[in-house]
């Protein structure tokens, strides 16, 4: 695949369209009305607080929960679920020790799943979780009890399994959280190098947009049902957020980082973009 530089769209041919869609809970409106293309080489960061329907519109884009109106459209058809041209990287969760399982098998799920826990002998599915290992900067541990490893070192390899099928999209939903500053970094940047080498779009799903800030081409602002979507520089404003809240908020701007100060009480603990917050 040709290589397309960041910010390059093609706006009459999406990997992902989303038009007039709409999704609640319950009786609680998450969003409607989103009409949105994600194209080659994009990076769309989304935003919000908790309940705000991030983790939901992931999980319409990979099939698992339907839209209640409107569409959703993957690679020109209908999304389906299971579909393995979608690379998914899931928050960071420790793996306990003890776990019999190499950093190499964790790897291999994502090219063989059904082969659980067992190594991988055929010469060239070796050779391919190798090539995954070393794109990550995993092969030194790679055959280490994952379960001894930090949780940038497995998070690496998630990253790793997640590109085994060769995606056309990467979601990832909050791939960086409780990881430290150095680990942010490493992970941010093997996701953005994938999307600048091969034209994967990227939809990132997290709480602290600072980590990937120099990445972001566009965001997605969910809150209180209602969304906001443009460039950093057009979303991260106290005006828009202000609007989309209801309620006084400003966003500062200090030494390239952004943080946002006056979200409502009952979400500010869940949402921030200021330095190593949750």
């Amino acid at each position: 695949m040709t290589a397309v530089p960041t910010g390059h769209r093609h706006p009459s041919n999406p990997v992902l369209s989303l038009k007039d869609a709409a999704l609640g809970f319950g009786d609680r409106v998450l969003w409607d009305n989103l009409t949105l293309d994600v194209c080659a080489g994009e990076f769309l960061a989304v935003l919000g607080p908790n309940g705000s329907g991030k983790t939901s519109l992931l999980k319409t884009i990979l099939g698992q929960q339907a839209l209640d109106t409107g569409s959703i459209r993957f690679d020109g058809h209908a999304v389906r679920r299971g579909d393995r041209r979608i690379g998914y990287i899931p928050q960071q969760k420790l793996i306990p020790g003890g776990t019999p399982m190499r950093g190499r098998d964790l790897v291999a799920l994502g090219v063989n799943g059904h082969r659980f826990g067992l190594p991988v002998s055929r010469g060239a599915e070796r050779r391919q979780v190798d090539a995954l290992l070393e794109s990550v900067g995993a092969s030194g541990y790679a055959d280490e009890p994952v379960g001894n490893l930090s949780g940038g070192e497995q998070q690496r390899l998630r990253v790793g399994q997640a590109l085994a099928g060769d995606p056309r999209m990467l979601l990832c939903d909050e791939p960086l959280l409780s990881l430290d500053l150095q680990h942010q970094r490493g992970v941010s940047e093997l996701i953005d190098r994938r999307r600048r080498d091969h034209g994967t779009p990227v939809v990132f799903v997290t709480h602290d947009v600072n980590p990937v800030l120099g990445m972001v081409d566009r965001i997605l602002y969910l809150a209180g049902g209602q969304f906001r979507e443009g460039t950093p520089d057009e979303v991260l404003r106290s005006e828009v957020l202000t609007e989309l809240y209801g309620t006084p908020v400003d966003v500062l701007r200090t030494g390239g980082r952004v943080v946002v100060v006056g979200i409502p009480d009952s979400e500010t603990h869940h949402h921030h973009h200021g330095h190593g917050e949750n």
